[in-house]
């Protein structure tokens, strides 16, 4: 297990110097040196919630910028990550190197059929891999490190720096992928340094809903960039505080760009913190009398951890159900984040051993996904586990936006067969976001005072809507960008603009081909599935420019030919129109006759049917 020491003078060598010894994040408590400013900020503030946060005093210099005379600009794009939740991919460029921060996935929603996942394109990574010298993990979710076996697979990555869950959670995954000779592991902390020709790097501990998380400050040649990586202010962590400290001090260095989320920018005050969640879960264990079943995001570890807490508070049996938890906690035991006896988990078919009240199953389905364990419980199509009257399920989770449908029916299954179903709701916190609130992020433009600003990881309407939040604080208008995936902006010599503009198509995971497929196939796939198609078989002579036959007509899920021979007999006609005229032209090229075979066609069908059938035209040619 190799760990990135404190002094690292280049980008593949670790200093012989000894590091700092390292300070346990679980334990950090804010020096003095801290801002006092932060509890001014907390308007919200409330003694029994912040028992723990420690004020300090906040020391506000004047921002001196500072360039290393930068020639050529610094390059700054996400290849995923902007305009959407999920795949965040973020790159830094000058000159002939690249740093690439996270590597994650987007999953999909239920119009993109037969996918598995949705990655960037990597084109422009497999095209400069040269340049590529070092990927740089923030934390340990799905959307910052779920593509990098996808990544590995197309472009050469020397190595990957992570804190120590997510090296973690990424080793487990390369073994599964047979990818551990792929690249290098190494682990960072907040002591950490790396260090190559035009790139300076040091992290920053933070708030999240999983531990180890961290922002990144970003040294270069034209100015220092920070990325928070997803992050929250929580005055009450169940681990480490974040390091306001640290914050304020790169602040009083000068941030030229600031990349933060935005995943809240809507979200008004602060995001709850996570302790004052476990205390509601924990109330609703003390009156549970049957048997509970509890539901939440299998990357929000945290939770998990504490709900484990609690299964040994109340002497209850932990069942573990569904794969994607299964892995998490084991691997959070093998790290030692979670102590508990092997004996406190069994296995789904000896629940009838027990009494109700000594029974906890943490399972998937939070977002009420079809093939999730607690949906398939529902359903009765589990193969050991059922509900029944008594027994209470809990929700300690929220429904990502488009998934409120598909949770609102497992919801309502699982009332029907009797169980006590208890959501979040304002009366009932059982969940919190992990992500910083409004307040929050405007304490973070105080601290890092950025020159210029780039809104990352939110939807278009979540990165205008924190612009404007940073403008309300300290950024001047005009130095907000919201771009998209693919923009490049260019930093050189105290000056930002929008530069020239790459490929960052979304690319879609099928099955087992790792490269995946782009955007035009999941769009036929759609309209297969909503419209059908219609094959549409011409014979030619190219030689004479003569059409052989009466073209045929084959169609699939569209409408019933049987039963539409005056449209087929009307679509024929339209086709043989089409091919005659561009049969008459100087050079007919079957490209050309299968424009105009789907050009007649398509509005033809859609006026007579209202479909947009897939039109294949098939041409068969007399050599």
């Amino acid at each position: 297990m190799q760990k990135v020491n404190e002094n690292i003078t280049d980008e593949n060598i670790v200093s012989d110097k000894p590091s700092a010894p390292k300070k346990p994040l679980t334990k950090r408590v804010n020096d003095k040196k801290v801002n006092n400013k932060a509890k001014e900020h907390h308007e919200n503030y409330h003694d029994e919630e912040q028992a723990d946060f420690t004020p300090y005093k906040f020391h506000q210099k004047e921002v001196v910028r500072k360039y290393d005379g930068g020639k050529i600009p610094t390059k700054v794009f996400a290849l995923g990550g902007l305009e959407e939740i999920g795949k965040n991919t973020y790159a830094i460029e000058y000159g002939d190197e690249i740093i690439l921060i996270d590597a994650g996935v987007k999953f999909p929603d239920a119009s993109m059929l037969g996918v598995n996942a949705v990655i960037p394109d990597y084109s422009y990574l497999v095209e400069n891999q040269k340049k590529i010298k070092a990927l740089f993990i923030t934390h340990g979710h799905e959307d910052h490190i779920g593509g990098i076996q996808y990544l590995l697979k197309q472009v050469k990555v020397p190595v990957i720096y992570a804190p120590e869950l997510a090296a973690a959670l990424i080793r487990d995954r390369l073994k599964e992928y047979k990818l551990t000779d792929a690249t290098v592991v190494k682990e960072y902390t907040a002591d950490s340094h790396w260090k190559s020709k035009n790139f300076d790097v040091s992290f920053v501990a933070l708030n999240h809903s999983i531990p180890d998380a961290f922002g990144i400050l970003v040294k270069t040649p034209n100015g220092n960039i920070f990325s928070t990586g997803d992050y929250k202010f929580d005055w009450s962590p169940l681990g480490h505080f974040s390091e306001l400290d640290k914050l304020a001090e790169i602040g009083n260095e000068g941030v030229e760009l600031l990349m933060a989320d935005s995943t809240n920018a809507e979200v008004d005050g602060y995001t709850p913190g996570e302790r004052g969640i476990i205390e509601n879960i924990d109330k609703l264990f003390l009156k549970a009398k049957g048997r509970i079943f509890i539901t939440t995001f299998a990357s929000n570890v945290h939770r998990i951890q504490e709900i484990v807490e609690l299964a040994k508070k109340y002497n209850r049996k932990i069942v573990i159900l569904g794969r994607s938890i299964e892995r998490i906690i084991k691997i959070i035991r093998k790290m030692g984040h979670l102590k508990i006896s092997e004996k406190s988990f069994i296995k789904p078919q000896d629940m009838k051993k027990y009494p109700d009240n000594e029974l906890l199953v943490i399972s998937t389905g939070s977002q009420g996904e079809p093939m999730a364990a607690l949906s398939r419980i529902a359903t009765g199509k589990h193969q050991s586990v059922t509900i029944k009257p008594g027994d209470t399920v809990i929700f300690s989770s929220s429904a990502i936006p488009g998934n409120r449908a598909d949770v609102e029916r497992l919801v309502n299954n699982l009332t029907r067969i009797g169980a006590n179903v208890i959501e979040n709701s304002p009366s009932n916190r059982i969940h919190t976001s992990g992500h910083a609130s409004q307040e929050e992020q405007k304490l973070l433009f105080n601290l890092l005072k950025p020159n210029y600003f780039m809104p990352m990881h939110g939807e278009y309407r979540m990165l205008k809507k924190h612009v404007e939040t940073a403008e309300s604080v300290n950024l001047k208008k005009g130095h907000g960008f919201v771009v998209a995936n693919g923009d490049q902006i260019e930093l050189l010599n105290g000056k930002a603009q929008v530069g020239k503009r790459i490929d960052a198509d979304a690319i879609y995971v099928d099955g087992k081909d790792m490269t995946g497929q782009a955007s035009n196939v999941i769009r036929e796939r759609d309209i297969l599935s909503k419209d059908g198609l219609m094959a549409v078989i011409v014979s030619i002579d190219s030689q004479n420019n003569k059409l052989l036959s009466q073209p045929r007509i084959i169609s699939r899920g569209s409408f019933y030919v049987k039963d539409s021979g005056a449209i087929i007999g009307e679509s024929i006609g339209i086709v043989t129109n089409a091919v005659v005229e561009v049969l008459k032209s100087d050079k007919p090229t079957f490209g050309a006759i299968k424009k105009a075979i789907k050009q007649s066609l398509s509005p033809y069908i859609f006026k007579v049917k209202r479909r947009n059938p897939l039109i294949i035209p098939v041409i068969l040619n007399k050599k």
